[in-house]
């Protein structure tokens, strides 16, 4: 009567259609997820959380926790009016007359309130069992009701029906079947509802009526009381809308066409004064608010036992985890009510209204994406037995409750979208993990096999590079600051930390890197990177990083550059131990890694083979960074001191093993500057400053280089200061050698720039001549945080590996953290 009375017929039919197919969206979003598996106790609450993880669920927990305490409190107040409506003193009146006996006041509805909240407690602290017999006796007393009712429209003979308003009496008709009746309320006339004195409109009349259709959820919140809810659920939700929907529908038309619109915007009782048995249909009224308040009671105790159940808000709900012997969680249901009674003092149902029926269109919302996601995750599993939806089902659902959401009131769906919100950041970051899988990881597993099948590599360019890195970690405990200096270096790009076992499977009689990816992955999520772990079985270490060079990444996402630690014979340093990450008292011994190596056990890889992998990854055309000292490398004291000047870069972008073929613009060298640029272009390099050492001999123009390199830094976008450096004594060193040998330098001018060192180089390069160029980068002050040298190419006679590898070392000697560069592929563009 509430709804035709002040929309009419057209808008009340069409408030119905919308509202139930938001309803039937939802149920068919409802049905699918409760047949896709065992549901336990929590209803809504349980699909969510199960589908969207403990985020999503949690935070939707505690709204549709607080949507069923509201409802409850809703229906509590509305049987209240009815109460008063039929037995209360008449306003101005001081004494009852007859069966009007009740005082009116906020404080006696109140009273009256909390009685039969009361009542509602003690048949939900019995149990299930005797809410599901006491429903089913209201739901026969409501049907008797409703069939009297039915009669009573056609069985009454038209009369006038006294209304008393304060001092006014209207007077409303039920006229019968009349067409002049039925046009009159065809069309809304929207007025002042005289229990809050507000004026009604369409959102407002929608709010109250749409919270005559939010019992879908009353059977999907028993869950845990069902014996079969996989079966019970979807027949009995769709059952009950279906019929729901068509009563409704009945009654508007009976009405609108047998009642006047004074009649029924000024009595929301009427229905007493027209019925063939007045005191039936009062049962009646009082029977179904009674029930609603009882479910949404139960219903609301239920989602806060499921959510203390599964520790969510940590020790704030361990209250409610009690139960009775039987099972029924007592306490979750007395904490409901007090919840519920405090709800009672904001006095008049209408002014609760729009909020409970934004919890509920939000809690409703987040069924259809749980169902969405699930269906968009395409995962083998999701195999719900009932089949009628689809996820343009799920997407109008969720569409439709987010627009009436904003419609009914704006300013409750924000408050109730920032409520969320609040409570979803706060369970992220507080609450524990969980083992109910996570629908985020099945969507991005979905997601990036269809992204990667679209990375094509044969549109790759050069503009658009990044550097794709596949660091070599024998053991984590003496590499913990380089795994974050490339971290540094990666720039958005691929990161995979590889690591080599050397063992035979054969051997095996099972895989002996599965326990240890649990440790590996622990320990990128500690030293916060962001990195994928790759592991391998093979013979020796340079058959298992060839494997890691073939294996790793998928289509576009390949490593394109090979990191190394440096191959001396420096003791290694636990550096896990002396990480913050690592030193709470729990964790003495970090993760489940090995000891580092002592000063005298063997290595496991000698010289040559480590020398072999450079020259591997070379042929593979991958690029080389050979990192020498990282680990004294404390990034956050040297980038964070407030020391002046700023901490700086030293790139030398020659090949200083190389005096006679000294360029600055070859592949290689762009290479170096660009790695030197990335790291400076990490948020916590960017105090840093660049300087580029430019190796000048008299007679050469120094200036035009300088001038040249200078232009060269320009079109490539990168801010450094030039630095001049003469080492005319130096290359003199060289020159002195080369004449002393049986060959000379004559003879390779010619070379390919790809090929920049032959045998003949290594040999005609004195150790004499290395330490002085090892003195010369060292000289260069203030000291770097890092310095970046060019890494020549492996001679080709493996025989020369040894000597190759002695001249890294004596070169790098004393530098501090180094990192030696050697860039096969082009990285640099001038292009827009």
């Amino acid at each position: 009567g509430f709804v035709v009375g002040h929309a009419g017929l057209y808008q009340a039919l069409a408030m119905f259609a919308v509202a139930y197919f938001i309803i039937g969206m939802t149920v068919l979003s409802v049905c699918a997820i409760a047949t896709n598996g065992a549901l336990d106790a929590g209803g809504a609450y349980y699909m969510i959380s199960r589908a969207l993880g403990p985020e999503f669920g949690g935070s939707i927990g505690i709204m549709f926790f607080l949507a069923n305490v509201c409802g409850s409190a809703l229906y509590v107040l509305g049987l209240v009016e009815a109460v008063v409506d039929s037995f209360g003193i008449p306003p101005g009146q001081e004494t009852g007359t007859g069966i009007h006996v009740l005082p009116q006041s906020y404080w006696y509805e109140l009273l009256y309130g909390t009685v039969l909240l009361a009542l509602c407690l003690l048949v939900c602290l019995v149990g299930a069992s005797i809410y599901a017999k006491a429903t089913f006796l209201i739901f026969l007393i409501v049907a008797a009701v409703l069939g009297t009712i039915l009669v009573s429209f056609f069985a009454t003979r038209p009369l006038k029906v006294p209304i008393f308003n304060g001092t006014e009496t209207d007077n409303g008709s039920f006229t019968g079947f009349s067409l002049k009746t039925l046009r009159d309320n065809l069309h809304g006339e929207y007025g002042v509802d005289y229990t809050t004195g507000q004026m009604m409109s369409f959102s407002s009349v929608f709010a109250v009526m749409f919270n005559g259709c939010t019992g879908i959820m009353a059977g999907s919140n028993m869950s845990g009381d069902l014996k079969r809810p996989s079966y019970s659920i979807p027949r009995g939700t769709i059952s009950a809308v279906l019929f729901t929907y068509l009563v409704y529908n009945l009654l508007a038309f009976l009405m609108c066409a047998t009642c006047n619109r004074i009649l029924l915007q000024k009595d929301y009782g009427f229905l007493r004064d027209i019925s063939i048995f007045p005191p039936l249909v009062t049962v009646g009224i009082y029977a179904a608010t009674l029930s609603a308040a009882m479910s949404n009671l139960i219903g609301a105790s239920r989602i806060l036992y499921a959510l203390a159940r599964d520790d969510l808000f940590g020790r704030a709900l361990a209250l409610a985890k009690k139960t009775s012997a039987s099972g029924n969680p007592v306490m979750a249901v007395i904490l409901s009510w007090l919840v519920v009674q405090v709800v009672l003092f904001s006095g008049k149902l209408n002014t609760i209204a729009s909020v409970v029926t934004t919890f509920f269109l939000l809690v409703y919302a987040t069924v259809n994406l749980a169902c969405l996601a699930l269906e968009w995750a395409s995962a083998p599993n999701f195999r719900p037995t009932f089949r009628y939806f689809t996820w343009h089902t799920c997407l109008l659902g969720i569409a439709g409750c987010c627009v009436m959401m904003f419609l009914i009131s704006p300013v409750s769906a924000s408050a109730s979208l920032g409520f969320l919100l609040v409570l979803l950041l706060a369970l992220h970051y507080l609450s524990p993990s969980s083992t109910w899988g996570y629908i985020s990881q099945a969507l991005i597993f979905h997601q990036v096999c269809a992204y990667l099948l679209m990375l094509d590599v044969r549109k790759d360019h050069v503009k658009f590079w990044r550097p794709q890195m596949l660091l070599m970690v024998q053991n984590p405990r003496g590499s913990a600051r380089l795994i974050d200096f490339v971290n540094d270096l990666k720039k958005s790009g691929l990161y995979v930390l590889g690591h080599v076992e050397l063992q035979d499977l054969d051997m095996l009689p099972s895989d002996p890197l599965q326990p240890q990816q649990e440790s590996w992955l622990s320990l990128v999520d500690k030293l916060n990177v962001k990195a994928f772990v790759s592991l391998t079985l093979a013979p020796s270490v340079r058959h298992g990083v060839r494997q890691l060079l073939f294996t790793s990444g998928l289509g576009g996402m390949r490593p394109n550059t090979l990191v190394l630690g440096f191959y001396d014979d420096e003791a290694p340093q636990d550096g896990l131990a002396r990480h913050p990450a690592f030193t709470s008292a729990r964790e003495e011994v970090p993760l489940g890694f090995p000891p580092v190596r002592a000063p005298t056990a063997p290595k496991l890889l000698s010289a040559r083979e480590y020398v072999g992998i450079v020259a591997d990854a070379l042929k593979m055309l991958r690029n080389v960074l050979l990192a020498r000292q990282l680990e004294s490398l404390d990034k956050a004291w040297e980038l964070r001191r407030a020391a002046s000047p700023p901490p700086t870069i030293h790139v030398w972008p020659v090949n200083l093993l190389r005096p006679d073929s000294a360029r600055y613009a070859d592949t290689c060298s762009l290479f170096l500057l660009q790695m030197a640029c990335v790291l400076n272009m990490a948020r916590a390099w960017r105090r840093a400053r660049l300087r580029l050492f430019l190796c000048v001999e008299a007679g050469t123009m120094p200036h035009a280089q300088e001038e040249k390199l200078r232009q060269l830094l320009k079109d490539l976008r990168i801010q450094a200061q030039i630095q001049l450096v003469p080492w005319d004594a130096i290359t003199r060193l060289h020159w002195q050698t080369c004449q002393r040998s049986p060959g000379g330098p004559a003879e390779e001018e010619e070379e390919e720039e790809g090929v920049v060192n032959f045998p003949t180089n290594t040999t005609q390069v004195s150790d004499e001549y290395v330490c002085a160029a090892n003195k010369l980068v060292l000289e260069q002050s203030p000291a770097p945080t890092v310095r970046f040298l060019y890494l020549p190419r492996p001679p080709a006679d493996t025989s020369l590996y040894p000597l190759y590898l002695h001249q890294l070392e004596l070169l790098t000697r004393g530098l501090g953290p180094t990192v030696l560069v050697h860039g096969v592929s082009a990285v640099t563009s001038t292009q827009l």
